[in-house]
């Protein structure tokens, strides 16, 4: 089963571990999968797109949010069903 979130981020980030934590306890209360990814070890082209952007949320693949998570639009975003493999 694929995760819904997916939090793109790096170690030592604080903002991360922000995003982190707002991600765990949606998640968790909604009943959700995550997963979490570090920038560094993308590939190339999402770290040209990406790196300066982190922590970036995901939801079914889409961008919710980028440096700060902004938890009622991520919470809007697991509103929709999930798209289908």
């Amino acid at each position: 089963m694929q995760s819904r979130i997916t939090l793109l981020g790096r170690s030592g980030c604080h903002l991360c571990d922000d995003a982190r934590a707002v991600i765990e306890r949606v998640a968790a209360e909604l009943g959700v999968s995550w997963e979490e990814r570090d920038i560094d070890a993308a590939p190339l082209e999402d770290l040209i797109e990406y790196s300066d952007k982190v922590p970036v949320t995901f939801v079914d693949g889409i961008q919710v949010d980028f440096w700060r998570i902004d938890e009622p639009r991520l919470r809007k975003a697991l509103t929709k069903p999930p798209k289908a493999p």
